[in-house]
């Protein structure tokens, strides 16, 4: 890529470097960036859990880091207080061309730092709805408000997806000619590539040759899905004697589900790989046939792209921007949205039909390499950048 100005100091706030879409994303930008010869730095709270840490990759890269030690997921007042001050110190410091924020807990305080401290170019990449992560509705009107807060304190919002903007202007957040789409970039030639890999993930995965594996990529938590497959697994294995489950992930729901696998007796059926890094990732995918998605609560899943650029074609719900992942019913399916029996007939139609799954895999991963390179990724935000600052 080549860049079009003079190299722009670039400040990028995340909340943590857990292992997860939104930070791959963030990483993504800020490598794509450095390499196009900008000033990035990259601020985060400390990263802790069971989903892992991308810390090590940002320290390897290049490009600058620093951690924000009070910078925390949850709502912590006083942190919270000391957080926006010290991104306040920072900022004036580092006095950049743009700050960029993501995740709920960053977005809202680096908007307002930013903001306070008059950077230039303030945007805000809206990864997934902060105001449908709870099943409270106290909890998500609250959302809602510091949102349009804080959408009154930045020039842009980006989302990853069409249907996210939308999303938000219905819930009277920020002004339309403050939105932008810009699509969640990944390294596509990993996916391509790791075909090559198969035969030997599948003998460490004890996959027959004839066996079809539907594999899903993401944390073992709540809303991601898990339990609309187990929901149903004993009869899909009982029409599909060839089926097999591959679940990427770990976290805390993972004893809950070994039990119920083992309860119904499936212990064959299913491969629990864990946490992998993410670098191990397309290993896995290009290993399988079909790529299951059944999360409640996305931006527009990574997995979705993931999984058609090594060829699988995929089925999610039709939440947010899921149905932009994908060429529905060309290279997959996006059923209504929690239509669990949907969700898993159109499973057993792929597992039942290998051509067609043949087919659906190749016009997906053309498709995926077109909307979702990394090299798309940044030079749609680059131009974003450049309305603002010259």
């Amino acid at each position: 890529m080549q860049d079009s100005g003079r190299p722009l100091r670039i400040v990028h706030v995340i909340t943590r470097l857990i292992v997860g879409g939104a930070q791959e994303n963030t990483l993504l930008s800020c490598e794509g960036q450095h390499d196009l010869g900008h000033d990035v730095m990259l601020l985060a709270g400390p990263t802790t859990g069971p989903e892992g840490s991308l810390v090590d990759r940002v320290r390897d890269y290049g490009y600058s880091f620093e951690e924000i030690p009070a910078l925390r997921r949850s709502v912590l007042p006083r942190k919270d207080w000391a957080t926006y001050h010290d991104l306040r110190e920072r900022i004036r410091r580092l006095k950049p061309d743009v700050v960029h924020t993501h995740s709920s807990k960053a977005g809202i305080l680096g908007r307002v730092a930013a903001w306070d401290e008059k950077v230039p170019h303030v945007l805000h990449t809206v990864h997934g709805l902060s105001f449908t992560a709870s099943r409270r509705r106290l909890v998500n009107n609250a959302y809602v408000l510091l949102e349009r807060y804080a959408a009154k304190r930045c020039h842009t919002i980006v989302g990853v997806a069409d249907a996210m903007n939308k999303a938000m202007l219905d819930a009277g957040i920020g002004k339309a000619d403050q939105y932008e789409t810009v699509y969640s970039g990944m390294a596509t030639g990993a996916f391509t590539s790791a075909v090559d890999q198969r035969p030997e993930v599948r003998q460490e995965l004890r996959l027959a040759d004839d066996d079809v594996a539907v594999v899903t990529v993401a944390r073992l938590f709540d809303m991601k899905g898990h339990d609309d497959l187990l929901s149903h697994a004993e009869r899909l294995c009982r029409q599909h004697a060839n089926l097999r489950f591959v679940w990427v992930g770990d976290g805390s729901l993972r004893p809950r589900f070994e039990r119920q696998i083992a309860e119904m007796g499936l212990q064959d059926r299913f491969r629990l790989v864990g946490l992998v890094p993410p670098e191990d990732v397309p290993r896995y995918v290009a290993a399988c046939e079909v790529l299951a998605h059944p999360s409640r609560r996305e931006g527009l899943a990574r997995a979705l792209p993931q999984g058609q650029l090594a060829r699988l074609p995929v089925v999610t719900y039709d939440i947010d921007g899921n149905a932009e992942g994908l060429l529905p019913g060309e290279s997959g399916f996006a059923v209504p949205a929690f239509d669990v029996d949907a969700f898993v007939a159109r499973i057993s139609e792929l597992v039942g039909d290998s051509q067609r799954r043949q087919a659906m895999g190749a016009a997906g991963q053309t498709f995926a390499v077109n909307r979702f390179s990394t090299e798309t990724m940044v030079r749609r935000l680059e131009d974003v950048y450049r309305r603002d600052v010259g």
